[in-house]
């Protein structure tokens, strides 16, 4: 299949006129609105669940800990996303989802801080369950949308879960803060039932899952994935310089507490509000994400995101509440462009039915490194101001930026031949 054309200057300022490309495949538009409930739920969920604790514990390190938990599912990725592999995306899902609503009501329990272990083991399990979702999904993503409308579909799911941070961490937190959090888990229970039964009503043409004989013995199937990235050079180049931007913002997790405290006066609730803000930017990015990948390409893309997003990252360690939103708002803006890049570039350059593991050892490969910089991050805050920990990331994510920028030509998107579209494999470039 062709590469994607570039955008002439009028196409790209008439952006906002045109619907998403991905729009016109009706089982996509079915697994938007799935999204919508979940990325509620998510949304919701996991920062009011930092607040409770901060908040029942009164410990920043206690606070910090829930996104230690949050990725360490990222350590069983590669079984995850073999399982994925193997199986219907749309049914694995479907079950994903109406699980993750009866892990999740266990947390009714939680009433003082002696079940401050529950809720950590919800949080590990929830997050398994989201690695195990995003590796069906990019598959199921894969069967619905051939690969000249991957960008438009990603872009718009990406805006659609940032979008929804301009309300669900208020309504979450904001919950929280007027009824309770047993409140904020019931409006998260319902949403992931929801998405579900949406789920349950998309009409897709799934790739089949290799044979025995193409999946080899079971150490070279879960190491499928890692392989792959290896042998594509963009393809492993941009997730070392994703796993160092990632890495970098575990700096920040660990010292959102006491950067809204001790730096802006600030409660631990307003952080809801706070990442609001930086949900404007990453709607706005989403929806141009396809226009700059057309244009510039994926690896370009990535370089200008990370860079924004250092930038944006700066008044955390100031004082200045206005300038705190305005950094979000553009953070939220880089760190978008960055995602989808990446996204699209893997999408196409992964077969079918290895996007499961290639997702799976993507997300271990980010978020394994991000994880284990806010533990230590969260630890050092006894002996380290938290300014520093946000200028190391700042330097780590710029670093990044540049490292994007150096780079050989990007490949084309694989020719999938006769029938074209999603389904067909993408062909692994040389080296």
């Amino acid at each position: 299949m062709a590469a994607p054309t570039p955008m002439t200057s009028a196409g790209a300022t008439r952006w906002w006129h045109r619907r998403p490309q991905a729009w016109v495949h009706p089982g996509f538009r079915r697994l938007t609105l799935a999204w919508v409930f979940t990325n509620l739920a998510d949304s919701a969920l996991y920062l009011m669940v930092a607040v409770w604790v901060k908040e029942l514990s009164g410990s920043d390190g206690a606070a910090a800990l829930v996104f230690v938990m949050l990725g360490l599912p990222a350590l069983v990725a590669p079984l995850l996303g073999q399982l994925a592999d193997r199986v219907s995306r749309r049914r694995l899902l479907v079950g994903a989802n109406l699980a993750v609503a009866a892990v999740v009501a266990t947390l009714f329990l939680v009433d003082s801080p002696r079940w401050l272990w529950l809720v950590y083991t919800v949080i590990v399990v929830y997050g398994a369950m989201g690695y195990l979702n995003a590796s069906a999904q990019s598959g199921l993503i894969r069967d619905l949308l051939p690969d000249e409308h991957l960008a438009s579909g990603n872009g718009l799911l990406t805006s659609v879960d940032q979008g929804l941070r301009l309300v669900s961490p208020v309504l979450g937190t904001g919950l929280y803060a007027l009824a309770g959090p047993h409140v904020v888990v019931a409006v998260t229970g319902v949403c992931f039932l929801l998405t579900g039964l949406v789920l349950a009503t998309v009409r897709v043409v799934e790739s089949p899952p290799e044979t025995a004989e193409e999946r080899g013995s079971f150490t070279r199937e879960v190491s499928a994935g890692f392989r792959h990235l290896v042998r594509t050079p963009v393809l492993g180049r941009l997730t070392f310089l994703l796993a160092v931007v990632c890495a970098a913002s575990g700096l920040v997790n660990a010292a959102v507490f006491p950067a809204l405290e001790q730096g802006m006066r600030l409660p631990a609730s307003s952080l809801g509000l706070l990442v609001s803000a930086q949900g404007v930017g990453a709607v706005v990015a989403g929806l141009t994400a396809a226009a700059a990948i057309g244009r510039w390409g994926e690896s370009r893309t990535f370089a200008v995101g990370a860079a924004l997003l250092a930038l944006g990252l700066l008044p955390v360690a100031w004082t200045s509440v206005p300038l705190l939103v305005v950094g979000l708002v553009a953070g939220g803006f880089g760190v978008t462009w960055s995602v989808v890049a990446f996204m699209v570039i893997r999408q196409r350059l992964t077969p079918p039915r290895l996007q499961g593991r290639t997702n799976a050892a993507a997300n271990m490969a980010v978020n394994l490194p991000q994880t284990g910089t806010t533990a230590v991050a969260a630890a050092l805050l006894a002996v380290v101001d938290y300014r520093l920990l946000v200028l190391v990331t700042v330097v780590l994510t710029a670093v990044a930026a540049a490292g994007a920028l150096r780079r050989r030509a990007e490949p084309e998107p694989a020719d999938p031949g006769p029938g074209g579209g999603a389904g067909q494999p993408a062909t692994t470039p040389a080296a």
